[in-house]
């Protein structure tokens, strides 16, 4: 019997727990590895390992972040691919979302067919595929 991959990991970045809790969902009907975390900075303590696919991170609260804080978002940004996810649609937030290097931005609700097509589109972008 063939070897099969490991999942690939999806962090969720969002300080409400039922939006963890349904994007999680989300990610295991998909056949991907949700780990969560509450706050930017417990994701930014993680140390991300061989078989991440990107980072789901809500953006809303960005604006208000410590330079310090921003400037090790952007790191790990240059190495995992951001999808932006937020309430607020307005161009503040966008400008952020682009700031960031997110390569994609979804409006909460979040359409569950696109967001996985984007972290397929984002995983095969870095060409990543699955055995990243």
């Amino acid at each position: 019997m063939p070897k099969s991959e490991p999942a690939r990991v999806v962090y969720i970045v969002d300080p409400d727990a039922s939006v963890r809790q349904g994007l999680s969902r989300l990610m295991n009907s998909a056949g991907l590895r949700p780990k969560h975390c509450d706050s930017l900075e417990q994701f930014l303590r993680q140390t991300p390992g061989a078989n991440v696919a990107c980072a789901l991170l809500e953006v809303s609260g960005l604006s208000r972040c410590e330079p310090e804080l921003w400037s090790r978002l952007r790191a790990a940004a240059a190495v995992i691919p951001v999808i932006a996810i937020s309430a607020s649609d307005d161009a503040a937030t966008r400008r952020m979302a682009r700031a960031l290097g997110a390569q994609a931005f979804f409006r909460k609700p979040v359409d569950a067919a696109a967001l996985l097509d984007s972290i397929d589109w984002v995983t095969r972008a870095e060409g990543q595929g699955s055995a990243r």
